[in-house]
């Protein structure tokens, strides 16, 4: 399980990077320009500060990773069991709240699109299992 934590943490780390760039790898600056002011901004601030939180998992995942695999701290499980439910969530979402217009018939966007419910999973399922699996 500290191996799979391992690639949790770099994973994260690397969605935090990319999360920074991702107008300019989506190529919405277009998109984002035309938007008002106010949801601009928003959507900038909620950016950075879902990278901020994406480094905070991994940097603490990176650092205490033997620590939540033993299972055998309370403040641990409960760390691991609440990454698992964010991670959970986005899982859900990437299902319910995005429309399929915008990958369905697309390959590229698919393949994008199938390697997210596989990373979002395996961060939820390594979490959870940290968290509720002992």
């Amino acid at each position: 399980m500290k191996e799979a934590l391992y690639i949790a943490a770099a994973a994260q780390l690397s969605v935090a990077v990319l999360n920074l760039f991702l107008v300019r790898i989506m190529k919405w600056e277009e998109e984002v320009a035309r938007i008002p002011q106010l949801v601009r901004e928003v959507f900038h601030v909620h950016a950075w500060f879902i990278s901020i939180t994406l480094v905070i998992f991994g940097v603490v995942t990176l650092r205490f990773a033997g620590e939540l695999a033993a299972g055998t701290n309370d403040l641990g499980r409960w760390l691991a069991a609440g990454i698992g439910l964010f991670w959970l969530i986005r899982w859900v979402m990437q299902f319910f709240f995005y429309s399929s217009s915008h990958w369905k018939g697309k390959r590229a966007e698919t393949i994008v699109h199938i390697v997210l419910i596989l990373l979002y999973g395996f961060f939820a399922g390594v979490y959870l299992w940290v968290g509720y699996g002992k």
